[in-house]
This record gives C-alpha cells, sequence and structure tokens, in this order.
C-alpha cells in the first residue's frame, strides 16, 4: 500500500498597501515622470512556500516551515539599496506578510511559534 503526501502551499507577498505606500514616496521623490500605481499594485511580488500538513506535527517541522515563510518575506519585501526607504516600513511590510502566511496556514503550533517569535521582536 503506498501512501502519497499532499503537498500544500502558501503564498508570502507584499501587502499592497505597503506597496502603495512607498510608491507615493517614490512618486514626491521623483517629482517628474508618472508612475502607474494600480499596473504595480496589481502585480504585488509573492513567493510560494510549499510544505506538507505533516510537517506542522512536530516542533521542528513547524519551526523549519516559519523559518521558510520568515525568509519568502524577506524577499519580498527587501531593503531597497540607493534609496531613501523608511526601515520601518520594510520592518511593517515582512511582518504583514509572515502573519498573512501563518493565518493562511491555521495551524495552531505554526500559530504559537509566530506569537512567541512576535514577541521576542
Amino acid at each position: 500500500m503506498t501512501h502519497e503526501t499532499s503537498m500544500k502551499q502558501v503564498a508570502v507577498s507584499r501587502p499592497k498597501i505597503t506597496l502603495l505606500m512607498v510608491l507615493c514616496g517614490l512618486v514626491g521623490a521623483a517629482a517628474s515622470g508618472a508612475v502607474s500605481a494600480a499596473s504595480i499594485a496589481d502585480e504585488v511580488p509573492q513567493r510560494v512556500v510549499k510544505y506538507t500538513p505533516e510537517i506542522l506535527n512536530t516542533d521542528t517541522g513547524v519551526r523549519s516551515l516559519y523559518h521558510r515563510i520568515v525568509k519568502a518575506a524577506e524577499e519580498v519585501c527587501p531593503v531597497m539599496p540607493g534609496t531613501r526607504l523608511i526601515p520601518r516600513a520594510v520592518a511593517d511590510c515582512r511582518a504583514e506578510s509572515v502573519a498573512r502566511a501563518v493565518h493562511q496556514i491555521d495551524s495552531p503550533r505554526l500559530a504559537a511559534l509566530y506569537a512567541a517569535s512576535s514577541k521576542r521582536g
């Protein structure tokens, strides 16, 4: 008897509101040219993190998944070199991206790890 494990995935994406705030800052700083906020907001960067439901049954598995979610959030909410991007905006973007991914997965163990990690900063 073979047992196939179904693969699940969660998309970690940059919050649209943060992207629009950044765009407003860029538009204000540029003072020339046109930026289409609607087309860019529709194409919000995201990274897909694949996992099997069984990974949520162990603390090691949950920590591994959480670490991959955090890394994905770092990729979709990068610190832009050479710009005057406020570091707090990047931190907020990453925090919201991780929170949404954890909420989507809906695992008590993952939620507990997220809560503990959020308290530490």
